[in-house]
């Protein structure tokens, strides 16, 4: 198969990784060079810029639209998620590819529930913040697109690299909620996992939650990671200094995934934490030199 990965960041690199393992021919389109999978090619382009989208990779099978808003700020999140989105659709349907299917990697942070509701595919997603609302646009733009699309609304993503919850239990400044708050997570490798999977299948869904198989309850986890680190628990805020987060309370089911077939590496931040906290192997996996 011949697979471009744009936005090729921190997942996207990872599932570059995965494909090119199997012999698949990929592209990784970004904005500058940096080191990349071995046996995967560079797309030197701006998704911002359609001037630059002009010679993309000829007779493409899958795209995969990975890219990250890079900072929380409304005109960032609109380049990412909608502008960049319908530069790269224009320019793949002027050169009539005759694509399989896209995927867009969007975000359970759609979703704006606040009282610990469980949420699945078919919960209402009604944004007030410019983010959601972001992202969404997204999401449409895909789905009303000339290709079969498929998103994934991945939930919080961590893995090699990404240890700040790590970090602020062992410096102390982590504070567990005073009332029962989860938080959606996923590995890395878990988010790559399960958009390799949903290509390999016949017929996928137009929609999937990317979440592990566990809702962390905040101080939970916190607490868990104190007792990994070898360090005291963090303290448990006041209600009156909690207040309610912005970015939602919700628990996020991974039903529909599993019930496609797919197992997780990671089940839980348990798993997940534990191989941050003593890998394995170091990215070995991404081991070619910068282009």
């Amino acid at each position: 198969m011949r697979i471009l990965i744009a936005g090729c960041g921190y997942v996207g690199t990872a599932l570059a990784a995965r494909l090119a393992a199997e012999s698949h021919e990929v592209w990784a389109l970004r904005r500058s060079p940096g080191p990349l999978p071995a046996g995967v090619d560079a797309v030197c382009a701006d998704l911002a810029d359609p001037s630059s989208l002009a010679g993309l990779p000829e007779e493409l099978d899958f795209v995969f639209y990975t890219a990250a808003a890079g900072g929380y700020e409304e005109p960032r999140y609109r380049s990412a998620y909608v502008e960049g989105p319908r530069n790269l659709l224009n320019a793949l349907a002027h050169q009539r590819q005759e694509l399989k299917r896209v995927f867009f990697t969007s975000s359970t942070g759609v979703y704006a529930q606040q009282d610990g509701e469980w949420i699945d595919e078919n919960s209402p997603a009604e944004q007030t913040h410019f983010s959601g609302s972001a992202l969404l646009e997204g999401e449409r733009v895909f789905q009303t697109g000339p290709w079969p699309a498929t998103i994934v609304r991945l939930g919080g993503i961590y893995g090699p690299g990404r240890t700040q919850q790590l970090e602020n239990v062992r410096n102390r400044v982590a504070v567990c909620p005073a009332e029962a708050t989860y938080v959606n997570l996923i590995y890395r490798d878990d988010c790559a996992g399960i958009l390799h999977h949903l290509m390999k299948m016949d017929a996928p869904g137009d929609l999937y939650l990317g979440v592990d198989c566990e809702p962390a309850e905040r101080g939970a986890m916190l607490r868990w990671m104190a007792d990994l680190l070898g360090v005291p628990p963090p303290p448990t805020a006041s209600e009156e200094a909690e207040g309610r987060s912005a970015r939602g309370n919700k628990r996020c089911s991974n039903a529909k995934i599993r019930g496609a077939g797919y197992t997780f590496a990671f089940p839980t931040y348990r798993e997940g934490y534990t191989e941050v906290f003593a890998p394995r192997s170091i990215s070995s996996e991404f081991s070619q030199e910068p282009q």
